[in-house]
């Protein structure tokens, strides 16, 4: 099975920390990253695998090094460093001077997400794994993580975005290589972003928890919101752990009452339509040399933040007026179908302990 071979400090509880670090069916790929989070930090790993002449390794060297902080947001810019190690040490193992040499000089300057040095400094570790190798299979790593998101969901993004606004339980499953689908679980919580001050004080935070396997079982039985993904197919079957199931394009829920919320309508389709095309003059103002300095990952960060504010600020509006009724005129002024977006509309209520009565009509009583 897998162990901890080396980690800074040393009496850093690492425990369950080697499987995180790899995910279920590494064996079979040649190299991958792998998000996760471990208490209250998040890690960053690089996963390598080598073929062996030697028996006892059973023809396999497999090897994660990997970084710990308290903050995900900075851990993409020691990817390379992290790349570059766990060939080091498929090659040389035990040799452990760059890594030491690395976290005497990072130690601390990672920021926690209030952005201010923490006293809980970064962990650095090594697992290290034999077995028997399967056939390779190679992955490069995305540069544009939000391009490749709405690619790969297409229209099914809308889906999410409704699904993380009400802050489900969203859980990805795919089969290795992970570290896209990490990124898929970074894009999924960036759907929900709203910048209005003092909404939803009690709202659930959007967690991203990134990869998780089944000793993170117990843990997230606890957790009423999250965004994960998975290796394991086994989740599939535990329904008490998740709201939305995805397997690769295929966005499911087993609650009833969040059917409809699968449904793309009119106006999910007017999105995804205006979003396109801000991407396609996105790219082509950078053609023509107007603008370099725009970049995809924020046009849809603020895509949907724009959106979410735009809601949320008419809800406000309604609750704080005197009859608190909202109409169809409402939904879409929001940008909502007020049809196809009713229950949608009705949870969101509920969810952030909004105030407001819902006057639009079912169209079977038309």
């Amino acid at each position: 099975g897998n162990m901890v071979e080396w980690c800074l400090p040393q009496d850093i509880d690492l425990e369950g920390v080697e499987f995180k670090s790899m995910a279920s069916g590494s064996h079979k790929i040649q190299s991958d990253f792998i998000y996760f989070r471990k208490g209250l930090c998040f890690g960053l790993a690089c996963f390598a695998n080598m073929p062996v002449e030697s028996e006892l390794e059973r023809g396999a060297r497999m090897k994660s090094v990997g970084i710990l902080s308290p903050s995900y947001t900075l851990l993409y810019r020691y990817m390379h460093f992290l790349e570059n190690q766990v060939r080091h040490q498929l090659e040389m193992p035990g040799h452990y001077t760059h890594l030491e040499a690395f976290y005497d000089d990072k130690k601390g300057v990672l920021p926690d997400s209030k952005g201010t040095p923490s006293s809980q400094q970064p962990v650095h570790w090594l697992p290290s794994i034999h077995r028997y190798m399967y056939p390779e299979m190679k992955i490069t790593h995305p540069a544009g993580c939000m391009s490749q998101f709405i690619k790969f969901f297409g229209e099914q993004i809308l889906v999410l975005w409704k699904f993380a606004l009400l802050r489900k339980r969203i859980l990805i499953f795919s089969p290795p290589p992970v570290g896209v689908v990490c990124y898929r679980v970074y894009c999924c919580c960036c759907l929900a972003n709203v910048s209005l001050p003092g909404l939803g004080g009690t709202v659930p935070e959007s967690k991203p928890f990134f990869y998780v396997n089944v000793a993170d079982i117990e843990m997230l039985e606890t957790e009423v919101s999250y965004v994960a993904c998975t290796t394991e197919k086994i989740f599939e079957q535990k329904r008490d752990l998740y709201d939305v199931y995805v397997d690769n394009q295929n966005v499911k829920t087993h609650h009833e009452h969040l059917q409809p919320l699968l449904k793309i309508n009119n106006a999910d389709k007017e999105k995804y339509r205006r979003l396109n095309d801000q991407r396609q003059m996105l790219m082509y103002s950078q053609e023509v040399g107007e603008d370099c300095s725009s970049c995809e990952e924020d046009l849809f960060i603020l895509f949907f933040m724009e959106q979410n504010n735009r809601i949320f600020q008419t809800l406000m509006e309604v609750s704080a007026s005197q009859d608190k009724t909202l109409t169809a005129d409402h939904a879409r002024g929001m940008g909502l179908d007020p049809q196809g977006d009713r229950s949608f509309l009705m949870d969101l209520l509920e969810v952030y302990g909004i105030d407001v009565m819902l006057v639009i009509d079912n169209p079977c009583c038309t």
